[in-house]
């Protein structure tokens, strides 16, 4: 299973005294020569950690694969066409919210959903879907043409063991089932951490997890390299 390091929170951190580091294009090499297969980051309108300048720098650094998250606006598709990443990944958005709070609701947007994802893969943009475990949003995913989504693991994430958190296991668990069945390549990701990713590790249609907080503060303990090593030994990578 892969390994794609979101290294957001090393801009929030340079952001709370608006310095010039830490650096994420400098993590993000540091991620990558530790092992990590992609680097993921999060460009929002409000600009709050990640900007414009990181991605350009991220495009001309990272050599595994840069993955950009973003909300499916007229803004950020610009944004999105400029850079040029690797993949976009469409999540929902608001402005009040710590970090993303569910999957994008593709079902009832899906004419304007597939324009953007179209327009996205006319430049060579793969395009993945941040979304919850609904099999029917999963469809409408792969009905507009995205390539990939990703599995909220949220709700899984956040709650301690016991039969609530087999129950969201087992739903990540058919959802990625589904998802792969009907051709999609399929991710995971959100709220992992070292102690709760054994077991969405061994759910075998999930290629690759998007991991960022729980790295960033190890890192801040025993460097970023150390702590995508950690990480990549309970992926089995």
């Amino acid at each position: 299973m892969r390994l794609a390091v979101n290294i957001d929170h090393f801009a929030t951190l340079r952001e709370a005294r608006k310095a010039s580091e830490p650096e994420p294009a400098l993590v993000a090499m540091l991620a990558e020569q530790a092992g990590a297969q992609a680097i993921v980051c999060h460009i929002r309108s409000d600009r709050r950690h990640i900007k414009e300048r990181d991605l350009r720098v991220l495009r001309e650094t990272v050599k595994t694969g840069l993955n950009v998250e973003m909300a499916a606006t007229e803004e950020m598709k610009r944004v999105a066409l400029e850079i040029r990443p690797d993949v976009v990944s469409l999540v929902p958005e608001r402005p009040e919210e710590l970090t993303t709070e569910g999957g994008l609701k593709v079902a009832s947007n899906r004419k304007a959903l597939a324009a953007h994802v179209k327009a996205l893969g006319k430049a060579g943009i793969r395009t993945s879907i941040f979304i919850d475990t609904s099999l029917a949003e999963i469809a409408a995913a792969r009905e507009i043409g995205a390539d990939l989504v990703e599995i909220n693991t949220g709700p899984y994430a956040e709650l301690r063991e016991g039969k609530e958190r087999d129950k969201a296991l087992a739903a990540v668990r058919k959802a990625a089932a589904y998802g792969r069945k009907i051709g999609l390549e399929v991710h995971g990701g959100h709220g992992l951490d070292y102690r709760n990713v054994g077991p969405i590790v061994a759910i075998p249609e999930i290629a690759e997890l998007s991991i960022g907080f729980a790295i960033v503060a190890r890192a801040a303990v025993v460097g970023i390299e150390q702590a995508v090593l950690d990480m990549l030994a309970l992926l089995g990578t």
